[in-house]
C-alpha cells in the first residue's frame, strides 16, 4: 500500500500464447533511492494461479526507481514438458531451450503513486505496461 511518502507495485503475468495466467513464477523485487544508488533486493514472491503477486514487499521511503526479475525460464520449461507429455509425436521437435530466460522491468515511481505492472509474456516475446 503506498503512503504520501512512498510508492506501492503490483504485478501480473498473463502468457498471451495460452491466454491464461502465469503461475508459479518467481519474482524479486527492487529498488534504488535515485538513478546512481545500488540496487536493494527487497524479497521475492512468486505468481499465484490468478499470474497475480499479491505479497511484494513494500518499497522503502525515498525510493524513485524499481526493478521486477521475472524468472520465466522455469515457466517455459515446464509448459514444454507439459506439452511433450501431452504430443508424444512432438516430443522430437528440437525445440529446446528458452529465448528469454527471465525478464527484467526498471520503472521509476513518485511517491504516494501505485505502480500496477503487468507482463504479458510469449515463448518469443514480451510486452509491459503501467496498469491501474
Amino acid at each position: 500500500m503506498s503512503t504520501s511518502t512512498t510508492a506501492s507495485v503490483s504485478t501480473h503475468i498473463l502468457d498471451t500464447s495460452a491466454g491464461r495466467p502465469a503461475g508459479g513464477v518467481a519474482v524479486q523485487l527492487s529498488a534504488r533511492p535515485g538513478r546512481e544508488a545500488d540496487w536493494q533486493a527487497l524479497g521475492g514472491s512468486a505468481t499465484d494461479a490468478d499470474g497475480r503477486c499479491k505479497d511484494l514487499s513494500a518499497l522503502p521511503e525515498g525510493t524513485t526507481h524499481v526493478r521486477l526479475d521475472f524468472e520465466v525460464e522455469p515457466y517455459f520449461l515446464k509448459k514444454q514438458a507439459d506439452a511433450q507429455q501431452d504430443a508424444p509425436a512432438n516430443r522430437d521437435s528440437g525445440a529446446t531451450g528458452v529465448f528469454f530466460p527471465e525478464v527484467a522491468i526498471t520503472f521509476a515511481v513518485n511517491p504516494g503513486e501505485h505502480y500496477h505492472v503487468p507482463l504479458l509474456l510469449n515463448p518469443f516475446g514480451y510486452s509491459v505496461y503501467r496498469g491501474s
